[in-house]
């Protein structure tokens, strides 16, 4: 592979990175958030380059902090694509909305994304309301440009820096691409000069067991739509290099319920071959290696409380 994902391994520090980059290098986090659905994840494939973090049209996809890695001019810019921000009734949604602000608290710069249809609605206004309290910098990224007129774009943008005193404001689609390179322009030349904290040829920190399961969950949720409740997690159990260069890959995809394992096998086993394949292709042209993979499906059964199942999905485990 060119690019590579992180392996099994601890994050490199600072004193591993290799920077191959002429002159002054600055480096530096930017946490994006927003609400949920406002196009974080497909923003930060498109910044970094290349797929790290997994794109759905359900809500609540993203459930961990993902961190993706670009290289622009002379600077490394690290990108957190934390959960979306919304108000919480379960243990998971307090984890997910506990790692999105904490991811935002640990970074150099905060970057809020918000889809320019929906405005300040809902969970967006929650969300500035928040950021109030929150010391570091930030800029504003009006999202999905295309869908709403001008007019319409100014408005928003004046609604938004009159609660938070944003240095910038970017109008953006994360999906075509306009105005992502002023983005990055700006975050190379305002981020702090320093070393970079990663290898110039690492585009994530996520492992690539967590990494095939997350796209393993992404075509489970494209598949199945609004069919399968979001009582379902993918873990990678098996992975073997084999001696042809291929890779062995067994998943568990875990659900809650007998009904819900109906559901995700499908008539004569139609939805898990077909979330199977979807998968196993994309997993393939990522690894750039053959792969062979089996997907089993068990119940069980409140998986939602167990500690374990939070540690896997890289969140802390709510008490009480």
């Amino acid at each position: 592979m060119t690019d590579k994902m992180a392996e099994d391994q601890e994050t490199p520090g600072t004193e591993d990175a290799v920077s191959a980059a002429p002159g002054p290098t600055h480096s530096g986090f930017v946490a994006l958030i927003g609400p949920t659905n406002a196009g974080k994840s497909t923003l930060l494939n498109r910044l970094v380059g290349a797929k790290v973090s997994i794109v759905s049209h359900k809500v609540q996809t993203t459930r961990a902090v993902v961190r993706g890695i670009a290289i622009h001019d002379n600077a490394q810019i690290v990108f957190m694509d934390t959960p979306g921000i919304f108000k919480p009734r379960r243990r998971l949604d307090r984890a997910m909305v506990t790692s999105a602000w904490g991811g935002a608290k640990d970074a150099d710069l905060i970057m809020l994304l918000i889809d320019s249809e929906r405005g300040l609605r809902g969970d967006a206004e929650a969300i500035l309301e928040g950021l109030k309290d929150v010391p570091q910098r930030k800029i504003l990224a009006l999202n999905k440009i295309d869908q709403v007129r001008p007019e319409d774009l100014l408005k928003l943008a004046a609604a938004a820096n009159e609660k938070i005193a944003f240095e910038r404001t970017f109008m953006i689609s994360a999906t075509t691409g306009s105005g992502c390179d002023d983005i990055m322009d700006y975050l190379a030349e305002t981020l702090p000069e320093g070393p970079w904290y990663y290898p110039e040829d690492q585009i994530s920190d996520l492992p690539m067991r967590q990494l095939a399961a997350e796209i393993t969950r992404e075509k489970l949720f494209l598949r199945l739509h609004q069919e399968l409740p979001y009582s379902s997690h993918v873990e990678t159990e098996k992975w073997e290099e084999r001696k042809d260069g291929s890779v062995r890959i067994e998943q568990v995809i875990y659900v809650e319920r007998e009904s819900q394992k109906k559901i995700a096998l499908g008539k004569n086993g139609e939805a898990i071959k077909s979330i199977s394949t979807a998968s196993r292709k994309e997993l393939s042209e990522i690894l750039e290696q053959p792969v062979h993979l089996f997907l089993f499906v068990k119940v069980r059964e409140n998986w939602g409380d167990d500690p374990e199942r939070f540690r896997e999905m890289g969140l802390e485990f709510p008490r009480g």
